[in-house]
């Protein structure tokens, strides 16, 4: 069984947009408090613990694993339980492994930007295209901050990012069609040593490779 890519992508390109805007953006009380989480960041890792409600409330699926970014567009997400799988963008393609199906399905990475609601926001005019972004008071001893949506057909409705001082420790994604999904982090690591192989994927012998693939294509450097 494999853990559907989408709630991932809606995380990660979320923290994309976090960790690369710097603190220049710091323009009101919703942004200053992310400045304080992106200030010198280059990358973090850490783990994380994700659950997912349908819209009724009723609770779908739990997982847990590890997760890496590097600005400004490379990230490694791996669900350890209950089903592994590992998501890996390099800056160019977006590999999702299932070992347990002996597949791989590779799409280009800003195809996957594209899609999402979020839409790559690694440029700071982009978020603000896409998102009004404003101090969302306190709760469960974090500070939070509120993504909403300018677009009435994207297909996340809002986020909700709970810091513990420059920490990023909680969010909260709630889409068109009323579903939650909730990632807390924990173990964060602020600009970490890399292993050279950590935002690069090399595909099994044995996987079926699902998608256009193109091992020459130029991958766009970390810190580009």
């Amino acid at each position: 069984m494999s853990i559907p890519p989408v709630l991932f992508r809606r995380v990660c390109l979320s923290l994309l947009c976090l960790i690369s805007v710097g603190p220049a953006m710091a323009a009101d009380d919703g942004e200053s408090v992310i400045a304080r989480f992106t200030a010198g960041l280059t990358g973090v890792d850490g783990h994380f613990e994700q659950r997912v409600w349908d819209a009724d409330g009723q609770l779908k699926e739990s997982s847990s694993g590890r997760v890496a970014l590097a600005v400004p567009r490379q990230f490694r997400w791996e669900y350890q339980a209950p089903f592994p799988q590992l998501i890996v963008a390099d800056g160019d393609h977006v590999f999702i492994h299932d070992p347990d199906l002996e597949q791989v399905t590779v799409r280009k990475q800003l195809g996957e930007e594209q899609q999402s609601p979020l839409l790559a926001v690694v440029d700071p005019e982009e978020r603000a295209r896409q998102f009004d972004v404003r101090s969302a008071g306190q709760r469960d001893g974090l500070e939070w901050v509120e993504l909403q949506a300018k677009r009435d057909d994207a297909q996340l409705d809002r986020a909700l990012l709970g810091f513990a001082g420059e920490q990023l420790a909680r969010m909260e994604l709630q889409d068109s069609l009323g579903q939650k999904t909730e990632v807390n982090f924990s173990d964060w690591q602020r600009n970490p040593d890399f292993a050279p192989d950590t935002f690069h994927f090399a595909i099994p012998a044995d996987a079926d490779v699902v998608g256009d693939y193109d091992p020459k294509a130029e991958v766009i450097p970390l810190g580009e």
